[in-house]
């Protein structure tokens, strides 16, 4: 899949554990983001892993935890 800063994704399943997009990364408990909030790409890092920010703070994710948002939404 293709990404790109800017674009917005929303979480595919519920997660164990977020973990920050911090210089130094934290595990943060998974109820920090609901599975219908939509985030936007801040940052693209290897191995198809992006940094989202959400309303809450930014995550660093795998695109297989993720689903694109429609543009219309």
């Amino acid at each position: 899949m293709a990404v790109s800063i800017g674009d917005r994704f929303r979480l595919a399943a519920p997660q164990t554990y977020l973990k920050t997009a911090d210089p130094m990364p934290m595990l943060r408990p998974p109820d920090l983001v609901s599975l219908e909030e939509v985030g936007e790409v801040i940052a693209l890092h290897p191995m198809e892993t992006v940094a989202v920010r959400f309303r809450r703070g930014s995550f660093l994710l795998s695109l297989s935890q993720l689903e694109p948002v429609d543009p219309a939404d």
